[in-house]
């Protein structure tokens, strides 16, 4: 009976892994696209090359390759958690801005914002099936708004827009590495999970 649970649980971990993947994919082909968008309604250089920002999440990670299976999806929820919020925050500086969020941009933020929302929740349900609930958000709000020039606010959205691009890519490595079959599933100790 435990094998078939088993059996079942890594049938539905592949699955979900799948479809994470090709939802990390389209949501990849939208975000260049929006990226083009943006670059051009902004009147930004598609060259410039912009510092990191803070408060947007990073995809580069030292050891990826030491990190298990939780590890990396807390970490790609932390992440998508924060875009959430960060497409928020811009999508709302749109509307402020044009007086309304429709054209291809704000179109572009929001169907964007939407799939970040679904791959969150993905996320979450990968971390169900993995025997541990995904965080509380308490934290994971935004950083208070800093007061940011016109200019400044663009080039954190082209920076938003740049690492949400990377993310896609290394979640989808992320799943493809989780949706691999353990080696010695029932001999090996399970690594201890950080607190």
């Amino acid at each position: 009976m435990a094998a078939a649970d088993s059996s079942s649980a890594a049938l539905r971990r592949r699955d979900l892994c799948s479809r994470g993947i090709r939802l990390a994919g389209k949501m990849r082909s939208d975000v260049i696209d929006l990226l083009d968008t943006y670059v051009e309604r902004q009147g930004l250089d598609a060259s410039a090359s912009v510092a990191a920002v803070e408060g947007v999440p990073a995809a580069a990670a030292e050891r990826w390759d030491e990190q298990t299976g939780t590890q990396r999806l807390l970490e790609n929820l932390a992440a998508y958690r924060a875009f959430r919020g960060l497409l928020g925050q811009m999508l709302e500086e749109q509307q402020e801005q044009l007086g309304e969020a429709e054209g291809a941009l704000g179109e572009g933020l929001a169907a964007v914002l939407l799939q970040v929302s679904a791959f969150t929740y993905h996320l979450e349900e990968l971390l169900r099936l993995e025997s541990r609930g995904p965080p509380g958000e308490e934290g994971a709000g935004l950083a208070p708004a800093l007061h940011l020039s016109l200019f400044e606010r663009k080039l954190r959205g082209l920076v938003v827009l740049r690492e949400l691009a990377q993310w896609t890519l290394r979640s989808a490595r992320d799943l493809r590495q989780l949706a691999k079959p353990s080696p010695v599933s029932s001999s090996a100790p399970s690594p201890p999970e950080s607190p």
